[in-house]
């Protein structure tokens, strides 16, 4: 099953990379959905990650698709405009309890649309109950940002271009 779906992400990727049409907001949509996997979760919006690296994924996921405007859906350039780490903590329930910033370079621009892109999100899937730890879920995400202020989320982004 991971085959196909790699397979077909990397045909949506190349049909995404050789059209030469204008890049709009709906052709970006369009194109995240297609490489963005819908998000498993059981009927009571709990996902059915059995590890956290998988649960890292469907949450990155969900906010690729939740912010899918503002996510470059190439491979990223090879001199990034930011690179953004955000430590979070998810509750059992889905929202979201903290959000810290624990590497940045300063561009505040970044910073706000890592965290909005972050909180906008909100509520993510319910973690399975074996994935807490003292009543919570905390997660490490890198936001990688072109000059063009749109992100890819490191755990699920494409390799960065050679310079």
């Amino acid at each position: 099953m991971k085959f196909r779906t790699v397979v077909a992400l990397g045909a949506c990727l190349c049909v995404a990379c050789s059209s030469r049409g204008p890049d709009t907001p709906a052709k970006r949509d369009e194109t995240v959905k297609k490489i963005t996997e819908k998000v498993d979760t059981t009927p009571d919006a709990t996902s059915t990650a059995s590890t956290l690296d998988g649960y890292k994924r469907d949450l990155a996921e969900r906010i690729a698709q939740v912010n899918s405007t503002k996510v470059y859906i190439e491979r990223p350039q090879a001199l990034l405009r930011a690179v953004i780490v955000i430590k979070y903590a998810v509750a059992p329930d889905g929202k979201l309890l903290r959000s810290d910033i624990v590497r940045t370079n300063h561009d505040k621009a970044t910073e706000s649309t890592a965290l909005l892109s972050l909180n906008n999100t909100a509520p993510f899937p319910k973690p399975a109950s074996h994935l807490l730890k003292n009543g919570k879920v905390e997660i490490s995400e890198t936001w990688l940002f072109n000059n063009d202020g749109r992100f890819q989320l490191r755990t699920i982004a494409l390799p960065q271009m050679a310079e």
